[in-house]
């Protein structure tokens, strides 16, 4: 099995949208980083940063200057970025897309490590055949599943303990074609002691380890944020890599039924350990990205506010005069 931090489906993709956020690849990818930085401090304004400044941002996270620039100018091609020019200066904000599915994608990372919804017992089977020459579809219909919390059982067979509802049964419509039917019902019991139980799709000992790991790295920097003494472009990077590791939990562990999982299971404790360092570092996280930001615009970006995760919970609604307002504006 691969490394459960090597998955692709951090955010829904329905394979014929224009707009392709990047796929999920092992370490930090720029993309992927320019992406995070984007969303964390300007998700709910849309505001315009110079390119410059996003150039020099991805350079404190340890990406060279050609790369940066590689990644916005693949990011606009997929419609990640919207970009703007004054003069010979460019600037770049968050497509509206991108934001609705960024917006949506931090909700659920939170709400999936926060509820508390009761298992009822059943499963949910998805089972779908899609011929050799639909592998784009094929690819698209994986990702979403991942996406609404499935694991694949057998091949073609994906489970999940929760209901479809009917925002992802419109997704599963528009994606397959009539090539899949959907079951809702309670495992029956065989004798044989070599049946294979639906919580076995997931590989709970790889979770358990990957929530141990997150622990280890993410405690003991704990009192040094609520210290204050984590500042400026420490603050932005440590951010950063704890948003992009944390936002691979909810398609690890779905919800899965605590009854199903071993005692202890650390699913709590890392949303409150992320929570703890994400919010914490947020205010000096915004005032090392403004100063950046200021070295090389016109003047102040009232747009650039630390995403929390008060806002994940909430969702975002995008603040239209302010994000237009600041499209354009800001030079480099």
């Amino acid at each position: 099995m691969a490394s459960p931090f090597d998955i692709d489906e951090i955010y829904p993709d329905d394979g014929d949208h224009e707009l392709r956020l990047p796929r999920r690849q092992a370490g930090n990818s720029p993309q992927g980083v320019a992406v995070t930085l984007l969303a964390d401090y300007t998700l709910r304004t849309r505001v315009s940063l110079p390119s410059a400044a996003i150039v020099a941002l991805l350079g404190e996270t340890g990406v060279t200057t050609a790369g940066a620039r590689t990644a916005i100018s693949r990011l606009a091609r997929r419609g990640v970025l919207e970009g703007s020019r004054l003069g010979r200066r460019s600037s770049y904000r968050l497509s509206r897309g991108a934001a609705a599915s960024l917006s949506a994608g931090a909700h659920w990372i939170l709400t999936s490590t926060t509820s508390t919804v009761r298992w009822d017992g059943c499963w949910t089977v998805v089972a779908f055949s899609l011929p050799q020459e639909l592998s784009g579809q094929r690819r698209a219909l994986r990702a979403q599943l991942r996406w609404l919390g499935y694991a694949p059982l057998y091949d073609g067979l994906w489970i999940s303990p929760r209901d479809l509802n009917a925002p992802a049964r419109a997704r599963l419509d528009q994606l397959t074609l009539g090539a899949v039917t959907v079951f809702r019902g309670r495992q029956a019991p065989l004798d044989s002691a070599i049946h294979r139980a639906p919580i076995e799709a997931w590989d709970i000992e790889a979770i358990s380890r990957s929530y141990e790991a997150f622990l280890r790295r993410w405690t003991p920097l704990l009192p040094a944020v609520v210290s204050g003494e984590v500042d400026g472009a420490a603050a932005v990077r440590a951010r950063t890599e704890v948003m992009d590791t944390f936002r691979r939990f909810p398609v690890l562990d779905p919800q899965l039924p605590v009854e199903l999982l071993p005692e202890g299971w650390l699913r709590r404790p890392a949303q409150e350990l992320f929570a703890a360092v994400y919010d914490g570092l947020a205010a000096p996280a915004e005032r090392h990205v403004r100063a950046v930001v200021a070295r090389f615009a016109d003047g102040t970006q009232p747009g650039i506010r630390a995403h929390t995760t008060a806002d994940m919970l909430a969702g975002v609604r995008l603040e239209a005069s302010l994000a237009e307002r600041g499209h354009g504006g800001a030079a480099d």
